[in-house]
This record gives C-alpha cells, structure tokens and sequence, in this order.
C-alpha cells in the first residue's frame, strides 16, 4: 500500500514541478480573467439598473457567484487534461504504462491535482489584490452547513470533471482527432454548468432537468451551495447523492474505454 501510495507521490511531484515552470503562464492567466470579471460586473450591472433583485437574487450574490465561479475553475477545471491523454495515446507515450505496474488513471489523476493546487493558489492573488475593490459588492453567506455540504460537492465537482476530460481523451482509441468533442463538450458545460448565468436564471422545467446532467454538477453546484443559491440544506444533501451517482457514472466509463480502446490500441512509437 505504501509503494502504491509513493509511486503516485511521485507523479504529483513531478506534475508540480512541471507546473511550476509555468506558472508566470498560469498567474497571467489568472490576472487577465479578472478582466472577464470587468465584463460580468458592467453586463449585470446594467441588467440590474432599475431593479433590486433578478431571480431573487441581487446584485451582490450575483457578483459574488461569478467570483467564485473563476475560483472554483481555476481549483478543479479540467484545463487541457482531455488533450494530454489524447497526445500521450497518439504518439506512442502510453505504451510504457502498459509494461509498468503503475494504474494510468491513477497517474493522470496525479498530475491533475498537482496543476490544480499551482492554479488554485496563483488564482488567490490577484483575488487578493482585488478584494479591497470588490469588498462592497460580495456577498457571501457563513452558514456551518455549507462548508459541510460544499466541499465534499467540490472535491466530486474536481472527480467529474477530471473524469470527463478522461473519457474525451480516452476517445483518441478510435478518432485521430478529439478537439471537435472536446469544443462541443465546453460549448454544453458553458451553458448547462452555469459559466454563462446562473442556472437558477433558466426556466423552472429547464432548470430542473439540468439537475439530472452531470454539467450541473461540474461547477454550478459546489459554487451555489458556497455563494447562497442553494438555500436549502436538505437539497443540497440530495444534490451531493446526484452528483456521487454521476462520478460513479463518468469514472466507470472511463475504465470500460481504456479496456476496450486497448484491445484496439497498436503499441509502436514510445
């Protein structure tokens, strides 16, 4: 147990590493998605002109959604996990898993958390260096409950979207070229996870069908319970046993396509 536990220490250790010599690129990143945040405060901004409340939510809780919203992608977003895997099938690079006793999810899921844990903590900076200005305009509640509820939501938010982005790259098994799934996969999470408004804006049927997609519970779920849209404590509870069907789901689909991609996998280049 103790080896398994090390071999996997030492792929986070040189994913971290890794990381590390980007992270000029990761803090830019970071600074110039504040400016997206400019967007949102000036659009909203203007759709609350004239009135207190939309949804029955107001301006703050708003803002305060979109804040955290940046947060949470930069702590658990899959960035570019679904293309590694891909480069890593077509050249050849995943033979050497396949003659070592190392679990290649496992490695993967390694090298996530340690790109996560760079971005998570570059992302605080310029929140940091920002909240003096936008202290008047967050809102955010302090209920027990919610750290409870939430970061168990956050750490399965961090397993579906890691498990999804193995599953894109587990498709290069059987297409040369993943990247139009992959745009049409963000283009649905952008709107069903909650990146483009709050889900809670959306029609009542529509929202209530979007709690039954694993996109609800990629980003909008964890960040709702956080920032006070998700008020009730009984349906957050209900939420979190979702969402722990949907990693079940996802993480699952994932080893069946890796069993069946390597029955079709040819083992040159490496």
């Amino acid at each position: 147990m103790l080896a398994t536990l090390n071999k996997y220490r030492a792929a986070f250790s040189v994913g971290l590493q890794s990381n590390l010599v980007y992270r000029v690129n990761f803090a830019v990143r970071g600074f110039f998605s504040f400016f997206h945040l400019i967007v949102v405060f000036i659009l909203w901004s203007s759709a609350y002109a004239g009135s207190p409340a939309i949804g029955g939510f107001s301006f703050g809780q708003t803002f305060t959604y979109f804040v955290a919203l940046l947060v949470a992608q930069f702590m658990i977003g899959a960035f570019n996990e679904d293309y590694q895997i891909s480069e890593e099938i077509r050249n050849g690079l995943i033979n050497q898993f396949l003659l070592k006793p190392v679990n290649y999810f496992a490695y993967r899921f390694s090298i996530y958390l340690s790109a996560r844990l760079v971005t998570g903590l570059l992302i605080l900076l310029p929140v940091v260096a920002t909240c003096p200005l936008m202290k008047d305009h967050l809102v955010l509640p302090l209920d027990l409950w919610r750290l409870a509820l939430g970061l168990p939501a956050l750490a399965m938010s961090a397993l579906i979207q890691f498990g999804i982005a193995y599953c894109f790259g587990m498709m290069s098994f059987w297409f040369l070229e993943i990247q139009g799934l992959v745009i049409l996969s963000m283009a649905i999470e952008s709107v069903l996870g909650g990146q483009i408004f709050p889900l809670d804006l959306l029609p009542d049927w529509l929202f209530r069908l979007s709690q039954y997609l694993p996109y609800y519970y990629q980003m909008y779920f964890p960040v709702a319970i956080f920032t006070g849209r998700l008020n009730d404590p009984a349906a957050a509870l209900a939420g979190l046993g979702l969402q722990a069907c949907w990693v079940v789901i996802i993480l699952a689909a994932g080893q069946l396509l890796w069993r069946r991609g390597l029955r079709l996998h040819t083992a040159v280049g490496g």
